[in-house]
């Protein structure tokens, strides 16, 4: 059941325009991001990708790859110093580490909050620096339903950075929206990913699908879909909002 609904979802019939814009996506090569890159360039954007190696996907080999340590600041402003014009952004990167408090060194901490909080503000102020001047743009961070709630397969690092996450959203929205850039975020749930499937046995995906009111994780292209959707004009009137996507699940 799981397989047949991963194949009906992952060929979605949704189409975007975004002729003449540039993208950036932060964590573009594997899992959501990677699918995020594909429909963009699906969708006629000039797309652009940060993240350590890059994408083995052929389908990704009209994106340009900007080589990056996301939690190293000086390689995040050299990226950006690459980049001209820029009309949308997507931070989706983010590591996590199935820790209990007691078996979290405070490195580890620093690391995972580089990564899932600190780069996200950094992309954010760098590009919101190159939309202000066309008084355009928009900004869609990708959280975690663990922001929102906690996590059954997560540290509270990484829970604890996906909320701030939620926060830095809010609170940019304001301060963005007189220069006409719309930022907003995505709450995922457990989707399945090489990440996932690495993390969890085929027992413990099955016990984590039961509890979902949907019955089944979702699929990157099931996480993509809203992220256009909010680099859409459909979404022109909408900025710090949230927007979970979680097949029900509170």
């Amino acid at each position: 059941m799981l397989i047949m609904y991963t194949h009906l979802a992952n060929e979605m019939d949704v189409n975007f325009d975004f002729k003449h814009k540039t993208v950036l996506v932060v964590g573009g090569s594997r899992g959501i991001g990677e699918r995020v890159v594909k429909d963009f360039l699906d969708s006629g954007a000039t797309v652009l990708y940060i993240s350590r190696k890059e994408s083995l996907n052929k389908k990704l080999s009209k994106a340009k790859h900007l080589k990056c340590d996301i939690g190293v600041k000086e390689e995040i402003y050299d990226a950006f110093s690459k980049i001209e014009d820029l009309d949308f952004l997507v931070n989706v990167a983010g590591i996590n580490f199935c820790k209990k408090i007691e078996d979290i060194e405070a490195d580890e901490w620093d690391k995972v909050l580089a990564v899932n909080l600190r780069s996200f503000y950094l992309t954010c102020k760098l590009a919101l620096e190159k939309m202000k001047l066309n008084n355009y743009g928009k900004i869609i961070n990708v959280s975690s339903i663990a922001g929102r709630n906690k996590s059954i397969v997560s540290g509270i690092h990484y829970t604890a950075s996906k909320a701030g996450v939620l926060g830095l959203t809010r609170q940019l929205a304001q301060e963005a929206a007189p220069f006409g850039i719309n930022i907003n975020a995505v709450c995922p749930s457990q989707t399945i990913t090489d990440m996932l499937k690495q993390s969890m046995s085929e027992e413990d995906l099955e016990k984590l699908s039961s509890r979902i009111p949907l019955s089944r994780l979702a699929t990157p292209a099931e996480q993509s879909m809203p992220i256009l959707f909010l680099c859409s004009e459909a979404s022109s009137y909408m900025t710090g909002c949230i927007l979970d996507v979680n097949g029900g699940q509170l």
